[in-house]
């Protein structure tokens, strides 16, 4: 009697039936589309991709960030205003050029950019710290003996500089890399806290006055770049050019490759600002 053969019933695939991905694993296919399905397929079939658009953070970024630098780099290089004048400063440095730019620094995370969101984040702490500093001072919560003015030294208050110079210093050289005008505002920016930091350190009027004028240069830079990349964003073309640099190839000294993910991120996705 002959032996009967038993053949084992083909898996139909015409109904889709949940599957784990170890499922998937057993019936692995080496490529996509054939006729069982692979792990790959398994993974695209129950990934969603939820794409929420993000506007160039740094136009508020860089505008709240000027109109606080410039006021108070004016007043720091004797433009008008005596010791008081900070306490009529503090709450637009601390809303506009601290909280609104703190929170584009967040949103510039969003947008992945990563020289953005340290700019916006490090500089709109700053500036929320230094209206906190004088919100305190001016309810009689701080010792208004020990508020930063004008020729005395407060050694506490110049190392917040030093902190910033070195910083915003690292970031201009990162920003070599994208466009020439942040780079050229950052370079100024460093310089300027740098100038100022000697200034409450020695203390030295003219090194004071010498930061308050970076600061003020720095401001009109920031009001410059916001106003390109605002008018590039409403009339979809460069109006206001920013020298932006292009890295090509993966060569050493340039922009490095991404092994896990697309060029530009996911499909339809844009990286940047």
């Amino acid at each position: 009697m002959a032996r009967r053969r038993e053949r084992a019933e083909p898996p139909v695939y015409g109904e889709r039936t949940a599957a784990t991905p170890a499922e998937g694993a057993v019936h692995a296919a080496p490529t996509r589309g054939a006729d069982v399905p692979g792990e790959h397929a398994l993974w695209e079939d129950r990934t969603r991709i939820h794409l929420q658009p993000v506007a160039a953070p740094s136009i508020l970024g860089l505008f709240g960030f000027a109109g606080a630098t410039m006021m108070v780099g004016a007043w720091q290089a004797g433009w008008y205003g005596n010791a008081l004048t900070p306490l009529a400063l503090w709450p637009f440095a601390l809303t506009f050029g601290g909280l609104a730019q703190f929170l584009a620094g967040m949103w510039a995370y969003r947008a992945r950019d990563g020289l953005a969101t340290a700019v916006h984040g490090m500089w709109g702490a700053f500036w929320l710290a230094w209206g906190l500093l004088f919100l305190l001072i001016s309810t009689g919560a701080y010792p208004a003996a020990l508020a930063p003015i004008r020729g005395n030294v407060n050694e506490g208050f110049a190392f917040w500089w030093v902190a910033l110079a070195v910083i915003t210093g690292l970031c201009a050289l990162a920003a070599l890399g994208s466009n020439l005008v942040v780079a050229l505002l950052l370079m100024c920016l460093a310089a300027g806290a740098g100038f100022t930091s000697a200034g409450f350190w020695a203390p030295s009027t003219w090194a004071l006055d010498v930061g308050g004028w970076l600061l003020v240069a720095s401001a009109v830079l920031a009001l410059y770049a916001a106003a390109a990349m605002m008018m590039e964003n409403t009339m979809g073309r460069t109006i206001l050019p920013l020298f932006r640099t292009r890295a090509k190839g993966n060569m050493p000294g340039r922009r490095g490759v991404r092994p896990l993910e697309y060029r530009f991120g996911e499909p339809g996705v844009k990286i940047g600002q």
